[in-house]
């Protein structure tokens, strides 16, 4: 039977070379291949860069160096401010036109009161300066100084309450509108302000740095310090902000103390400066005519002046010596 051996041979190469067709073309065929080969894609693990810790430590200075940069650059931009940035300072809502209007109702009502009084054109003028520019000048620093005081009163305690809320998980910009809705003025309309500016748009740090802009303080410049390095070189700012408020805390203990040691040398330059005036009016009321030379005659009204001026020094000597920046 040699023709059914030949068929079986031929039967049995084609289901063998059926099944190697089926093994090869089959997984090509089912999608098998760009299966695995999609897994392996997706498995595949790029290789990171590894960068030690020198590396990453002078990579967060440089970062720390640029934000110190960055702030002094806009500190020095912002080291004489205008007339408006000024009134915003001090609290008031007055636009210039207004300020301007007070200022010269101020200098004609001065030069009113001067002229009624029978004054000479050089006293009505003296007036109508000091009132029309030098008083409106002196409200505003005043207010501004006010305020300013009010605002370090306040603001450990709003940096307490962010770290209390910043350690309990909160994000920054909630704990800062916490302390936009709870805190006492003018803490609390200076962090509105941030809330404000965060919702238009603008980054958390930029806005924070805008605060020494209307509160300019070294304190609200350390703060703007913090959050802004934070945000952009990281680290632990509940730990950082509560270094912050002991620092502030500590500043104004300082500053209590140092006002309590030199109420002695305040007091004594207020003591001198009274005697001279005080003493002028005494005299003038049991013997007028004898006084009264000091400004009745040419000689006298040049010691009055010369007695005004060493007087004015030695009060803005006496004010150098005791006031002290730390």
């Amino acid at each position: 039977m040699p023709e059914l051996d030949t068929l079986a041979i031929i039967g049995l190469a084609i289901i063998c070379a059926g099944g190697l067709a089926y093994a090869l073309i089959y997984p090509l065929l089912s999608g098998e291949v760009k299966a695995e080969q999609r897994r392996e894609a997706v498995a595949q693990i790029t290789p990171r860069p590894v960068r030690t810790k020198v590396e990453e430590a002078s990579a967060k200075r440089v970062s720390i160096e640029d934000t110190l940069k960055e702030i002094e650059r806009k500190q020095q931009k912002s080291s004489k401010p205008p007339l408006q940035v000024r009134i915003a300072q001090a609290g008031l809502t007055w636009t210039l036109r207004q300020f301007y209007i007070i200022s010269g109702a101020l200098a004609i009502g001065a030069g009113l009161a001067t002229l009624v009084m029978g004054m000479p054109p050089l006293a009505i003028l003296a007036a109508v300066v000091v009132f029309g520019l030098g008083v409106p000048q002196w409200i505003l620093n005043h207010l501004k100084k006010r305020r300013m005081t009010a605002f370090l009163n306040e603001l450990a305690n709003a940096v307490d309450v962010i770290v209390r809320g910043v350690k309990a998980g909160l994000p920054l910009g909630d704990c800062i509108r916490i302390v936009a809705t709870e805190s006492q003025e003018p803490v609390r309309t200076e962090f509105r302000h941030i809330i404000e500016q965060t919702t238009l748009g603008i980054p958390l740090h930029e806005a924070v740095m805008k605060l020494f802009d209307r509160m300019p303080v070294a304190e609200a410049n350390f703060f703007c310090i913090v959050v802004s390095i934070q945000q952009k070189a990281g680290g632990n700012l509940s730990e950082t902000l509560g270094n912050l408020a002991k620092v502030l805390r500590d500043r104004k203990k300082m500053k209590a103390k140092i006002v309590a040691l030199s109420q002695e040398a305040k007091s004594s330059a207020a003591i001198i400066a009274c005697l001279p005036p005080a003493v002028m009016f005494f005299v003038y009321l049991s013997t007028p005519q004898y006084i009264s030379l000091l400004w009745t005659t040419d000689m006298g009204r040049l010691l009055m002046a010369a007695c005004l001026f060493w007087m004015f020094t030695g009060v803005m000597v006496m004010r150098k010596m005791i006031n002290f920046d730390f």
